[in-house]
C-alpha cells in the first residue's frame, strides 16, 4: 500500500515510523513544509492520510477526487463548510473521516451513547478533555465526537466552561478543555445522578495508537466504494 502523508508533524512522523516496520506499507511522500507542495507531486499513491491543518483541505480534496485517491482525514478544527466539502467529495471517492482514530475512543463513544440513552435526563452530563500545551483547537475533536454521541439530537444546551455566577445548572452539557505539558490525550464523560456517578474515561499514552488506527482506516478505504465512512464502519461494519 503506497501512502501519501498530508502533514509532516508529529502524527505524520508516527505513521511514517510504523510504515517503516512493515514491508507491506510504503510512504510515497509527505505534503508539507520542506516536502511536496501538493499530492499531485506524488506518482503512485493508493491512499492519502491527512493529519495537517484546515488550510490544506481544499487542495487535497481537489487532487484526490481528480485522481481517484481514497482519503483518511483526521485533521481537526474544520469549519462546517469544510465538513460539507468532505461530504460532497465522498460521492466520488471513499473518505474515512474521524476526529480520533483510537480503537479505545471508538469503544468509549459507543459506551457513552449507550449510557446516555439508558440513564436519561435524570443524570447530568459533563465532558472533560486534557491535551498537551501545543494543541491549537479547543475543545478537542474527540470531545465534540463524544458530545455528539451522548446528545445526537442536540436537545441540551452546550456550555463551554463556566465562570462568574452561572447559577443553578440548566438543561445543558458542560464541555471543558485543559491544556498542559505533553499529554497525548485524555477524555472523560461524567454522568452525575442522584447519589451516584458514572465515569467513562480514556487516556492515550502515545500518538502511536492514533497512527495505528489511521493505517487500519487506510486499508479499509482502499477497498471501499465511494462514500463517507467513520471509525465505526472500519471497526464494527457501521453497526
Amino acid at each position: 500500500m503506497n501512502i501519501a502523508l498530508i502533514g509532516n508533524g508529529k502524527m505524520g512522523r508516527a505513521i511514517d515510523a510504523l510504515c517503516a516496520q512493515d514491508d507491506a506499507l510504503h510512504v510515497a511522500g509527505f505534503v508539507g513544509p520542506g516536502a511536496c507542495a501538493s499530492l499531485d507531486e506524488m506518482l503512485a499513491v493508493d491512499v492519502a492520510i491527512d493529519f495537517s491543518y484546515p488550510g490544506n483541505l481544499e487542495d487535497l480534496l481537489g487532487c484526490a477526487v481528480r485522481r481517484g485517491i481514497p482519503l483518511v482525514i483526521g485533521t481537526t478544527g474544520l469549519s462546517q463548510q469544510q465538513e460539507e466539502a468532505i461530504r460532497a467529495a465522498s460521492a466520488q471517492i471513499p473518505i474515512v473521516r474521524a476526529k480520533n482514530f483510537s480503537t479505545g475512543v471508538a469503544v468509549m463513544r459507543r459506551l457513552s451513547r449507550m449510557a446516555a440513552q439508558a440513564l436519561g435526563e435524570e443524570f447530568d452530563i459533563e465532558i472533560v478533555e486534557t491535551h498537551h500545551n501545543r494543541k491549537e483547537d479547543a475543545p478537542s475533536g474527540t470531545a465534540l465526537a463524544l458530545l455528539e454521541a451522548v446528545d445526537p439530537e442536540e436537545r441540551y444546551a452546550r456550555v463551554y466552561g463556566r465562570e462568574g455566577r452561572p447559577g443553578a445548572r440548566g438543561h445543558e452539557i458542560g464541555i471543558h478543555a485543559v491544556r498542559g505539558g505533553t499529554v497525548a490525550g485524555e477524555h472523560s464523560v461524567h454522568f452525575f445522578g442522584p447519589m451516584e456517578e458514572i465515569e467513562i474515561r480514556h487516556r492515550a499514552d502515545s500518538r502511536e495508537i492514533f497512527a495505528r488506527g489511521a493505517l487500519r482506516a487506510a486499508a479499509f478505504a482502499v477497498g471501499a466504494e465511494p462514500g463517507l465512512y467513520t471509525v465505526d464502519d472500519v471497526l464494527f461494519g457501521g453497526l
